[in-house]
């Protein structure tokens, strides 16, 4: 390692071999910056399955716009809007094709005494256009109390699900209606719920008898080939001229949802704090180490300052020391993370995974906290005088 860091350098690589002079501090010095590592990797990996969880709902529909109430904040919330503005909306120049989307929240006790909250979708099913590959084949949702359920839900027992079929159905009461499971989808839980469960409109006001047809939570509207969104969502604000909407592309909802529920809410704030925090104690955690190892060779420091080494030389060596640290607490870190990730992805249900973006931006991260941990350690030799050492 040193001979290979020597052709790197082109010196000797005085900032390794001190290091390893004292190599049970070297290994802690590693294990801090892993820590801080694995704490970052979590707390990203956690606001990416919220991002993530989110942006799979969405992929549920086929839609170009998407009409909510003005106090939506996702399409799993929001107040009622008036069917009527679907209408007005369809003689907009521009909008071939608009279908109503309901929602709710559906509990249902597991033979094993677990309960699960799954995110109802309402759709009619006759309108196989709207429906997104999450969801697929929806025909089988004609027939009344027929559900397709999440396969991935938290709380579901493996293989549950997967005799359920319109031949032979799994049959589930909830909400005072015996309901049968004759298909799945595929969404996974969220944080908004366990998973998902996607019934026919006519189904959804049996299970939510308050609920009016009149009245869906979303309208979603395909436009026609060719058409610029953007245009289009402006003429329809024009002509429903109503503050009570929120009218946007669905690329545009997508985006909103995401936002909000990653700057807003209370777990994405929680979550950004977390990889501050995991920032934070990074850099103190290099700091502490250089700082100890300027003041341990602070004599041989001053000496090669009196000897006439500039600055710079030990700025380098400094920022050899960061970098290795960073790379040796780097890869214990994404390791882990790994592992992290999965026991999390299976407890949970919910898309936690490992990219390549965020692994780079998290090795970046790593060294520029620990580069940044070296210029502050800088400060103590700057200042250091050979006279007054000797």
């Amino acid at each position: 390692m040193t001979r290979i860091l020597s052709r790197l350098l082109g010196r000797l690589p005085l900032g390794w071999l001190q290091l390893v002079s004292n190599r049970l501090r070297f290994a802690a010095a590693a294990a801090g910056v892993a820590f801080a590592g694995i704490l970052v990797f979590v707390q990203l990996g956690m606001m990416g399955a919220f991002s993530e969880a989110i942006r799979v709902t969405y992929s549920g529909f086929e839609a170009d716009v998407m009409i909510s109430a003005s106090d939506a904040t996702g399409i799993m919330d929001g107040s009622n809007v008036a069917s009527r503005r679907m209408y007005q909306a369809l003689g907009v120049p521009g909008v071939t094709e608009a279908c109503p989307l309901f929602v709710g929240m559906t509990k249902w006790q597991n033979d094993n005494g677990t309960n699960i909250e799954f995110n109802t979708i309402g759709i009619d099913p006759a309108r196989q256009s709207f429906i997104g590959t999450a969801i697929g084949n929806v025909n089988s949702l004609k027939l009344a109390n027929n559900v397709l359920l999440d396969r991935r839900a938290r709380g579901m027992e493996s293989g549950q699900l997967s005799q359920a079929t319109l031949d032979s159905p799994l049959v589930l009461e909830a909400n005072n209606q015996q309901l049968a499971v004759v298909g799945t989808v595929s969404f996974g839980g969220g944080f908004s719920g366990d998973g998902f469960m996607v019934v026919s409109d006519q189904t959804f006001m049996r299970l939510f008898p308050a609920r009016f047809s009149g009245a869906p939570n979303h309208i979603l509207l395909k436009i026609g080939k060719g058409e610029d969104p953007g245009i289009v969502v402006d003429r329809i604000r024009t002509a429903l001229n109503a503050q009570s909407l929120e009218i946007r592309t669905i690329e545009a909802a997508i985006e909103q949802d995401v936002q909000y529920q990653t700057t807003v809410r209370p777990v994405g704030l929680i979550f950004g704090m977390g990889v501050i925090i995991g920032i934070i104690v990074g850099i103190v955690i290099v700091y502490q180490i250089l700082s100890t190892d300027v003041a341990d060779h602070l004599r041989e420091y001053a000496t090669f300052k009196a000897m006439g080494y500039d600055q710079r030389y030990f700025r380098s060596i400094i920022f050899e020391e960061a970098i290795i640290l960073a790379i040796a607490g780097f890869i214990p870190a994404l390791l882990v993370a790994l592992g992290i990730y999965t026991v999390m992805a299976e407890a949970t249900g919910l898309p936690i995974a490992m990219n390549l973006a965020r692994a780079a931006a998290v090795f970046v991260g790593t060294v520029g906290s620990c580069a940044l941990s070296g210029m502050i350690a800088m400060r103590k030799l700057a200042n250091a005088d050979p006279a007054d050492l000797f």
